[in-house]
């Protein structure tokens, strides 16, 4: 398998720390090949990379001749080619309740992060203005809705499914990684720092850093 990826893209982080967590733990992970995709240069625009994904994003896995887009589709489908992995459970309300997070994060939580992460990180790489301060405001009411949520969820819990770590952890925890160059409002989020520092010492997330 080849998987296209940047390290400063969250999404990206994702798929590689899953191909990460499985190579380590199962003999039968598949043999994934990181392929990086320079987001600075715009290969992420060529004509060549364009035809494995239109949307020219990463991430991106090619398994054989099938092409596979979205990080949280390829982290179910690298756990998925993994003989006894158990990072995606088998059991069908426990793997629902790991879906639920990964749609969570899809649709809520990473874009909320990303309103911060492009007012107070992208724009002044890329030169696209002056923060604003109306989006800045939306983000951070996103943001600290979100975290009240995950924060709930991870009261008397060590990992989001209970006491083991699933895809859901590791889907949900990379947005975190802008916690401080996008200063998003963590503060009070007593449970949401505590499991989050437990993420960041899997082995996983520091091969990522």
């Amino acid at each position: 398998m080849r998987l296209h990826h940047h390290p400063f893209s969250s999404n990206a982080r994702r798929a590689v720390m899953t191909a990460h967590h499985l190579a380590a733990h199962h003999a039968g992970a598949p043999k994934v090949e990181l392929v990086l995709v320079d987001l600075g240069k715009g290969q992420q625009r060529s004509p060549e990379y364009l035809k494995l994904n239109p949307m020219g994003r990463v991430p991106t896995l090619e398994d054989g001749d099938f092409v596979l887009t979205e990080s949280q589709a390829i982290m179910i489908h690298l756990a998925q080619s993994t003989p006894d992995q158990t990072v995606y459970p088998s059991e069908l309300r426990a793997r629902s309740r790991v879906n639920q997070w990964l749609f969570w994060c899809a649709h809520h939580f990473a874009p909320a992060v990303a309103v911060l992460n492009w007012e107070r990180v992208v724009k002044s790489l890329v030169g696209a203005g002056p923060e604003d301060a109306n989006e800045i405001a939306r983000g951070e009411r996103l943001v600290a809705e979100n975290l009240r949520v995950l924060d709930q969820h991870l009261e008397g819990r060590a990992f989001l499914s209970g006491d083991a770590l699933t895809l859901a952890d590791l889907s949900v925890s990379t947005p975190l990684m802008s916690i401080g160059p996008a200063r998003l409002p963590i503060e009070n989020s007593k449970n949401v720092l505590r499991w989050f520092a437990s993420i960041q010492e899997l082995p996983a997330w520091k091969a990522t850093s």
